[in-house]
C-alpha cells in the first residue's frame, strides 16, 4: 500500500519523465493536492489545479488563471497553454464519466497526445476506473489512507499545540496504540476524531476505548459487512479453555508493531465442530474481550447473478474489513459461501471467490482477525486448511463433565440469578451427558420463562430435573453425523476444551493434531 512518501518519491519520477497522462487513485484530494505542492517546490514547475467551484487555480499561489469552473472548460485552457508552454502540468480533481468511451474522455486523450509532444501532464485525482484506452497513454498510482507510522505523526501534530494547557495523558504507548486503530482512515477524519477529544477538555488514557467507537462510526455504513453489536454480559462462554487460554496470547500481538522481525499480525482461527457448541458464540466473546468491533461477513449473499459481480463484491467487503481494522472479521458457517469450489455449475464462481479469500487470508497485513465457523466439514475445501491461512483449527467439541457444570452455573446466573446447590448441580451435569451448549442454553432459560410467569419461588428442584430429562439433544437425534464430526475432529484437529477428546470407547486419545 502505497504511503504518503512513496507515492511522492514515485509522482516526482512521473512528472520529472514528463509522463503525459496520470490517474491517482484516492478518496483524499486534500491529501493529494498536498503532495503536488511538494512537487512544485521540488521541481520547481508550474502545476495548476481544477475544481468546480474554482476553476482552474496555481497550485503554490492559489491564483486564479482560467475562471471557467467546467471540466471541459478547464481541458481547452489545459490544451492552449499546452501548446504554448513547455512542461506545465495540470490537475484535475472533479472528473466524472472517463471509465469510457465518452467525449470527455476521447478530449482528455486528444490533450494528453498533446501533451506527450510538448512535455505536459495530465493528472486526474480520481476513485473511479479509467477507459483503457486514454489510461495506456500514461501510468497509475494509488495514495492510500495514511498507514501507522503517518497517522501516529498526525496524531501527535494535533495534540502538540495543546500540550501544557490541556490534560493529555497519551504518552509514546498511547500514541502508537491510537494509530493502530485509526489507521484506515482518511487524515481529515483522524484530524476530527482527535479534534473531538480534545473539545471535551482532556484526552485519557481511557478514551482508547472510545477511539475505535468513533472509527466504527466512520463506517458505520459498510458494504457487504454487518455491524454486529455485542454486550460482555450476552456473550460469555463456558468452557473452551484451550481456545481462550491461545486467544489471551494472541490478543496483545494484534496491536504489537511485528514488522521488525518480518510477521504479520495474528490472521485468525478456524473453528470447526458440533452444531450448537459455541462457535459462534466465540467470535462475539472475542469481539468482546478483545474490545474491538465486529462484523460479519456472510458469503451466501455475496453471490450475485451476473457475471463477476459476486468477485466484486467479496473484494470490496475484504477492502472495507481492511479499513475497519483493528477489528474482528466472523464469517459463520463458512462452508456455505465456499461450498462447490471444485464444479463448474456455477461457471467458476466459487473456485474465484475461494481464490481470492485465500489470497487476501494468507497475504493481508491489515490487523483483521478472522473468526470462521464451520459445521458440515466435508464441504470445506482442503485449502483452506493449510498452514498460513488461519493460524490455527480448533475442534469445538459436546461439553465434557466439568464443563457441562462451567455452563450450567453460567445460565443458571444469568437467567435465574443464583448458584445451584452442589448436589442439583451434579444431577443436572450427569443428566445432561451429550448435551451441547445450545441446549443447556435452552433448557435454563425455558426454566427462567416459567420463574417469570409464575415466581421464583414456584421453581422447585424437581421441575429443573423434568426439563433437563425431557431435552433430546442432536447427539441422539442425529448420532450418527455427530460421531462423524467427531472421528474427523480426532485426527485434524486441536481440541477447544484443552483436553483430549475422548473416543468412542470413553478412553482419552492423547493427540495434538496440526493444520494440513
Amino acid at each position: 500500500m502505497p504511503d504518503f512518501a512513496t507515492c511522492r518519491q514515485t509522482m516526482l519520477l512521473y512528472l520529472k519523465a514528463r509522463i503525459p497522462f496520470i490517474s491517482l487513485r484516492t478518496d483524499e484530494r486534500d491529501r493529494a493536492l498536498e503532495l503536488f505542492r511538494c512537487m512544485a517546490t521540488d521541481l520547481n514547475v508550474p502545476i495548476y489545479h481544477h475544481t468546480l467551484s474554482q476553476g482552474v487555480r496555481d497550485i503554490t499561489t492559489n491564483r486564479v488563471v482560467n475562471e471557467d469552473r467546467s471540466v471541459a472548460g478547464a481541458l481547452d485552457y489545459a490544451s492552449q497553454q499546452i501548446l504554448q508552454r513547455q512542461n506545465l502540468t495540470f490537475i484535475l480533481t472533479e472528473v466524472q464519466d472517463i471509465d469510457g468511451d465518452t467525449p470527455l474522455s476521447r478530449q482528455m486523450l486528444d490533450v494528453a497526445s498533446s501533451a506527450t509532444e510538448r512535455g505536459g501532464a495530465i493528472v486526474v485525482i480520481t476513485t473511479s476506473s479509467i477507459w483503457p484506452r486514454l489510461q495506456r497513454q500514461g501510468m497509475t498510482l494509488a495514495l492510500d489512507p495514511p498507514n501507522e507510522d503517518e497517522m501516529r505523526a498526525i496524531i501527535a501534530e494535533c495534540l502538540s499545540p495543546y500540550r501544557g494547557s490541556v490534560q493529555i495523558e497519551w504518552g509514546e504507548p498511547e500514541l502508537t496504540e491510537a494509530a493502530t486503530i485509526l489507521a484506515g482512515v482518511t487524515r481529515i477524519e483522524a484530524e476530527n476524531a482527535v479534534a473531538t477529544f480534545l473539545a471535551k477538555g482532556s484526552i485519557l488514557k481511557s478514551d482508547l476505548a472510545e477511539l475505535s467507537k468513533v472509527k466504527d462510526r466512520i463506517f458505520s455504513d459498510i458494504a457487504g459487512l454487518e455491524r454486529v453489536k455485542t454486550s460482555a454480559k450476552e456473550v460469555t462462554v463456558g468452557g473452551l479453555a484451550g481456545l481462550q487460554a491461545w486467544l489471551e496470547k494472541q490478543r496483545p500481538l494484534l496491536t504489537m508493531d511485528l514488522r521488525e522481525r518480518g510477521l504479520r499480525p495474528p490472521r485468525g482461527v478456524l473453528l470447526v465442530g458440533v452444531p450448537g457448541c459455541g462457535k459462534s458464540l466465540s467470535a462475539k466473546a472475542i469481539a468482546t474481550s478483545w474490545n474491538l468491533p465486529l462484523y460479519r461477513l456472510d458469503l451466501s449473499n455475496i453471490h450475485g447473478q451476473y457475471l463477476g459481480q459476486s468477485e466484486g463484491r467479496l473484494k470490496e467487503a475484504l477492502s472495507t474489513a481492511d479499513r475497519v481494522a483493528p477489528c474482528v472479521l466472523w464469517i459463520d458457517e463458512i462452508e456455505k459461501g465456499l461450498a462447490g469450489s471444485g464444479g463448474s455449475s456455477d461457471g467458476g464462481t466459487s473456485t474465484r471467490l475461494v481464490g481470492h479469500f485465500l489470497y487476501w487470508l494468507q497475504e493481508g497485513r491489515a490487523r483483521v482477525f478472522v473468526v470462521s465457523t464451520a459445521n458440515d466439514i466435508g464441504k470445506l475445501p482442503p485449502e483452506l486448511f493449510r498452514r498460513g491461512r488461519f493460524d490455527e483449527l480448533f475442534f469445538v467439541d459436546l461439553p465434557n463433565h466439568a464443563e457441562r457444570q462451567e455452563i450450567i452455573t453460567l445460565y443458571a446466573r444469568r437467567y435465574m440469578h443464583r448458584d445451584l446447590p452442589p448436589a442439583m448441580l451434579s444431577d443436572l451435569v450427569d443428566i445432561s451427558d451429550g448435551f451441547a451448549g445450545a441446549d443447556l442454553d435452552a433448557a435454563v432459560a425455558e426454566i427462567a420463562k416459567e420463574a417469570i410467569l409464575k415466581g421464583d419461588s414456584t421453581i422447585a428442584d424437581a421441575y429443573w430435573h423434568t426439563v433437563f430429562s425431557n431435552i433430546v439433544p442432536l447427539s441422539k437425534t442425529n448420532p450418527e453425523a455427530i460421531e462423524s464430526i467427531r472421528a474427523w475432529g480426532r485426527e485434524r484437529a486441536v481440541p477447544a476444551s484443552g483436553q483430549p477428546m475422548a473416543q468412542e470407547t470413553g478412553q482419552p486419545k492423547a493427540r495434538r493434531s496440526v493444520l494440513v
